[in-house]
């Protein structure tokens, strides 16, 4: 008889574990991302986001942006539209204009709390307003309060951006939705953050909202290829100036990220400086090409550790696309390098418990682990960083972490901070997976780690970024880099210290300068065939006009650095810094805000404002699967096998006992 009483007290145990996970996930909710129902009041338009509108201007590698949201209320009840969107991670976002009817309401740059007060106390007097929060470094909240039925509201951005070229190439990304994001409470986590609550049509699904694109090309020589491997386009070209629109059957493509490459005339990225009078400060931009690649050179030994996310959004497109990648990067190790390989969702699992030998049996072993994958779970990124960064190495090998994910989670500041504080242990590679990847992650990681980005977009990109990060690695560096300014007096120069660079991507310098230009900025290295020396000369023919655009990206670049400082140490110091830098340069940053209001009352009874969150269309090639993965700790299949198996275990000991 004590049999059916211990079944009974097993029972009892197992519902009481289910109840204390769905505790847990409901306690959650208010933060997870969910799926968009449109079941409400067909007098309450859900959808008011009608149209997104990017005109871009390029020249050379600095992109002038302006986006336009149009917002239009076809139901009966006044509206307060609330839209999640991304922009580039090296956006500074600097202006924004509402246009109501013939009204245009210039927007003004307000401390965070205070530019919520004024938006809240707009809404509640029945002005139609706006307000632009940064929640991520390429995150954004666009609130729109008081849209009356029959409104047409269209919100203008603007932007700059400084383009990086990469092995000569150019690229301009715009992207186009934020992918759901996996927050795992606790200090570890996200916290509760509402932007994350964002819902999100079902897979395949197409939102309404439509697509243009307008990109100008102007180069100070003529350009070569001009291509978009994202998307169809159409092009315009005349020499140095090119025109690029999205094509007309690509107006709802805007489930994944729209992607330009663009290549100058020549072989080389050349070196270049800019200098920019102001009527207060005066801006520099330099921009010099590393050395290119000895042919023969000795190889060390190397050591790869390979961290792999399996999690729910990887499902489908992503992980079948990592597999790809993976086995390209593996398969083709040297006999002499090591390799390890961890897996992570809401747990993880590795190859061995240290480094193993790049033989052909240890690639099989890896392969077919990956191979077992389909990918569930949550996105438990630190726990997986954690134990890789813990993993024993060899001392006399180069050691590269490769960290593979499509970034939806939500501990950005958390990640930087455990990866700086182990620079002195590895080099750190970051691989974005999917056609709309967190690069805020991906890049965020890459910079703690002194190593690069790398975005996957598609499974021909997969081959492309693994030979570009193999040429990456086996190229040389440039060592103790030393950047001096002779017969120009700079100063507020960024980065603050030059980090050891990889060959084929260029070394970038912004700064303040006065008096007159002249003199020359010269670089010192150390490269791997001996010194490495460039001169650039300076004078009044290195002058531009695009004075406010260097402005904003040397406020940008600095930025960049403070929240870098602010995730490893903390305190009110570095936030302050931020605070008044937006403030003074007129951009957007975690701490400020941009805020728009029409004095005009215009709706009478503003209680009865319905407010509705613009549903996101999932990523290309992102299945449901990364939709309601909300339990933080869930078990994952594995782990309920295992209690599976140790009660039935349980039950067969205790009838033999009986």
């Amino acid at each position: 008889m004590r049999t059916p009483t211990f079944l009974a007290r097993l029972c009892c145990l197992l519902l009481t574990m289910s109840a204390s996970l769905a505790a847990l996930a409901a306690d959650d909710s208010s933060s997870s991302p969910y799926f968009f129902v449109d079941n409400a009041d067909p007098a309450v338009d859900a959808l008011p986001l009608k149209a997104t509108r990017v005109d871009a201007r390029v020249l050379g590698n600095i992109a002038e942006v302006t986006v336009t949201q149009e917002y239009r209320n076809q139901g009966k009840t006044p509206l307060e539209a609330r839209y999640v969107f991304p922009a580039s991670t090296r956006a500074a976002v600097h202006g924004m204009t509402v246009h109501l009817g013939e009204r245009v309401i210039q927007a003004q740059i307000r401390e965070k709390q205070k530019a919520k007060a004024e938006y809240q106390q707009a809404k509640q007097d029945g002005k139609t307003a706006a307000l632009l929060e940064q929640e991520r470094e390429n995150v954004f909240q666009m609130n729109v309060a008081n849209i009356l039925p029959g409104d047409v509201v269209q919100v203008e951005l603007r932007y700059s951006e400084l383009l990086v070229p990469t092995d000569g190439r150019f690229q301009f990304v715009f992207p186009t939705v934020v992918g759901p994001r996996y927050n795992r409470p606790g200090p570890s986590g996200g916290g509760k953050q509402p932007w994350i609550s964002t819902p999100y049509f079902q897979q395949g699904q197409r939102t309404p909202t439509t697509l243009s694109m307008q990109v100008e090309l102007l180069a100070p020589v003529p350009l070569a290829e001009v291509a978009s491997p994202s998307h169809r386009i159409e092009v315009e070209r005349d020499g140095q100036r090119a025109l690029v629109r999205l094509a007309a059957d690509e107006s709802s493509a805007n489930d994944h990220d729209f992607i330009l490459d663009y290549q100058l005339g020549g072989d080389t990225v050349q070196s270049g400086l800019l200098l920019s009078r102001g009527e207060q400060e005066n801006f520099f931009l330099a921009m010099v090409a590393p050395p290119r690649a000895p042919r023969n050179k000795q190889i060390v030994p190397r050591d790869y550790v390979f961290v792999v996310d399996v999690s729910g959004s990887m499902n489908g497109f992503p992980l079948d696309t990592t597999k790809t990648l993976l086995r390209d990067l593996i398969g083709r190790l040297r006999p002499s390098d090591t390799f390890n390989l961890l897996l992570f969702s809401g747990d993880s699992r590795k190859l061995a418990a240290a480094s193993v030998a790049a033989t052909p049996e240890n690639i099989r072993r890896a392969t077919a682990l990956l191979n077992g994958e389909e990918g569930a779970g949550g996105t438990e990124l630190m726990p997986a960083l954690r134990e890789a960064l813990a993993m024993p190495g060899d001392p006399e090998r180069s050691r590269s972490f490769v960290v593979i994910t499509d970034g939806f989670v939500a501990v950005e500041s958390s990640a930087y901070q455990l990866v700086r504080e182990n620079l002195g242990r590895a080099n750190l590679f970051a691989f974005g997976m999917g056609t709309s990847v967190n690069r805020s992650l991906i890049e965020g990681l890459a910079r703690a780690g002194q190593g690069e980005p790398f975005v996957v977009t598609d499974a021909q990109s997969a081959g492309e970024q693994a030979e570009r990060f193999r040429k990456m690695i086996d190229s040389p560096l440039l060592k103790g880099i030393h950047a001096s300014f002779e017969g120009l007096d700079v100063y507020d120069v960024e980065p603050l210290q030059l980090p050891d660079l990889f060959a084929n991507r260029p070394l970038v310098l912004f700064g303040k300068w006065k008096g007159e230009p002249r003199g020359e900025l010269r670089i010192d290295a150390h490269a791997a065939e001996g010194p490495f020396q460039a001169r650039l000369p300076i004078s009044a023919g290195n002058l531009t006009d695009n004075g406010e655009a260097l402005a904003h990206l040397w406020a940008r670049k600095r930025l960049a650095e403070l929240m870098d400082q602010e995730a490893l140490d903390g305190g009110f110091e570095f936030s302050s810094q931020i605070l008044d830098l937006g403030l003074k340069y007129q951009l957007l940053t975690p701490y400020t805000s941009f805020i728009a209001v029409d004095q005009q009352v215009r709706n009478p009874d503003p209680q009865a404002s319905k407010t509705v969150d613009q549903p996101l269309p999932l990523p290309q090639g992102v299945s449901n699967s990364a939709v309601g993965s909300t339990v933080p700790g869930t078990p994952e299949p594995g782990v309920w096998a295992m209690l599976l198996l140790a009660a039935l275990g349980a039950c067969w000991w205790r009838r033999k006992a009986a």
